[in-house]
């Protein structure tokens, strides 16, 4: 079971929670759970942003996450 962490504004669309415990086996899956489980606002952020698993990038968002991954929810930064 993944634990996801919230930055920024993927936090504050989270209603403030930091991290927490999901039941996903991919990305994708984890994308809708946290959707079903927050609701549109966080779904609007996870259309944006970028995903780390155990510290790094996620490009393929169907891949299977590893057992215990720590998942990363970093929503697109402003500035440079």
């Amino acid at each position: 079971m993944p634990q996801v962490r919230y930055f920024a504004g993927a936090r504050a669309a989270a209603g403030g929670v930091r991290e927490e415990a999901a039941d996903a086996t991919s990305v994708d899956e984890l994308v809708n759970e946290l959707t079903a489980r927050h609701g549109e606002r966080l779904a609007v952020v996870l259309k944006a942003a970028s995903f780390l698993v155990d510290g790094l990038a996620c490009h393929d968002r169907q891949a299977a996450l590893p057992a215990g991954a720590t998942v990363d929810v970093l929503p697109p930064f402003a500035g440079g």
